[in-house]
């Protein structure tokens, strides 16, 4: 079924390089098979009487509801004076993101081509480093496409699995399959912890996983979902140590998520997200990356170019209004981390290997955790601080705009364990 779409976000991942962003542009014509994801707001009155002809998706209380409607019902809202209705952006994820010379997917039993990938060493400062450690008593609650939760790396981490991506409902307790392979890559870089000797590790292997699905197995999805999972984990967060981990985004600011972001930032809840694979020109950083509550996450890759590492070509940017000032202001890249050729989990018990922002975006995810762990009476405000701090120990000069200090390819620079 053709659907016609607002901004279509998409997950941080790219194939060579190249930006797996979209967007596009909702009409008034409708097609008469359509369903519609609609934000409905007016006064309560108005929005009581919808609600009981259309049903609730997601009541977000003064931000309105959402619901899907048919196109009969879509039209009947079009022409109502005392609404206002917006069609709720859907998110995508394209297809293409492995890199050409990457090792496809692996199977189950098999073993990686190593247990400590580059990024690991880059994170950790130790080209030796035979595995990690950390982050015990902190909770990573990844937003994306689910996890694979038997891979054998993952075992014992998942204390959360909640599927978000549903049609007919809302939200489901207990499930939270992953039919992509997106979301199991960047739950195993946040916290792989080895498996039984023979596994892969992550970042910070001892925290523990909420998994939420915001996207289906097509690898779609719809921002009010992606909204009401935030405030979900931003609910649970009271007396814990909770990061959000997000590696998708558009290059859109959503009101919802925008919204959704600033309601867990207040609850002391850390949000780390992709930064977009948008290319290397200015102001290409996507959203929630961009908002000044979410640390946004640039990618670097495996080459030495002045004496540092290199913001990859297809890693987005900030804006160059703002570099030098180490303010993080909206739309600001504000670290950078590995994000090419990142070998992790897989789907199928196995391990692939990808590329985009979003895998740079779960080693600062990872060394948040071990940091707060380390660190149990820090803040969250403290813990985004500390990553500022190591980043600009480490200073970022190679890749097109990176500079000397903040700049909008790489930010702060690359935080890392030690």
């Amino acid at each position: 079924m053709r659907k016609k779409r607002t901004l279509g976000a998409v997950l941080m991942s790219v194939a060579m390089g190249m930006s797996l962003f979209a967007t596009g542009a909702f009409g008034q014509q409708v097609e008469s098979n359509d369903t519609y994801r609609v934000l409905i707001k007016g006064p309560a009155s108005e929005q009581t009487k919808a609600k009981a002809s259309y049903g609730v998706r997601w009541d977000f209380a003064a931000n309105g509801f959402t619901t899907t409607v048919n196109t009969k019902q879509y039209q009947a809202l079009l022409h109502n004076k005392n609404l206002q209705i917006e069609q709720v952006p859907e998110v995508s994820l394209t297809d293409g993101r492995v890199e050409a010379a990457a090792k496809p997917g692996g199977t189950a039993g098999t073993v990686p081509s190593d247990r400590t990938p580059w990024g690991i060493q880059a994170i950790y400062n130790d080209p030796l480093i035979a595995s990690t450690s950390g982050g015990s008593g902190v909770v990573v609650a990844v937003l994306d496409t689910g996890v694979y939760r038997t891979h054998p790396d993952l075992a014992g981490s998942l204390e959360q699995c909640q599927d978000f991506s549903q049609m007919k409902v809302s939200w489901v307790d207990g499930t939270c399959a992953d039919g992509d392979g997106h979301g199991t890559h960047v739950s195993g870089t946040v916290l792989a912890n080895g498996g039984s000797g023979k596994g892969i590790y992550g970042v910070a292997p001892e925290a523990k996983l909420w998994s939420y699905k915001v996207l289906n197995d097509r690898g779609s999805g719809y921002s009010d979902d992606i909204a009401a999972a935030i405030r979900k984990v931003a609910d649970q967060a009271a007396g814990k140590r909770v990061i959000i981990s997000m590696s998708l985004g558009s290059s859109t600011k959503d009101s919802l998520i925008a919204s959704a972001a600033d309601y867990a930032y207040q609850k002391g809840v850390l949000i780390i997200a992709a930064a977009g694979n948008s290319g290397s020109a200015d102001n290409t950083i996507g959203y929630p990356g961009a908002l000044a509550n979410v640390v946004a996450v640039a990618a670097l890759e495996n080459v030495q170019e002045n004496g540092t590492y290199r913001v990859a070509d297809f890693s987005s940017r900030g804006s160059s209004a703002t570099d030098g000032d180490y303010i993080i202001q909206e739309r600001d890249v504000e670290v950078s981390a590995p994000g090419r050729s990142i070998e992790s989990t897989w789907n199928d018990g196995g391990y692939n290997t990808i590329s985009g922002t979003s895998m740079a975006t779960p080693h600062v995810s990872g060394l948040a955790a071990k940091l707060w762990s380390a660190n149990p009476s820090w803040s969250s405000t403290q813990v985004r601080t500390e990553l500022q701090n190591r980043a600009r120990a480490n200073d970022i000069k190679g890749g097109i705009s990176s500079a000397a200090g903040d700049d909008n390819a790489s930010g702060f620079g690359f935080p890392k364990v030690k």
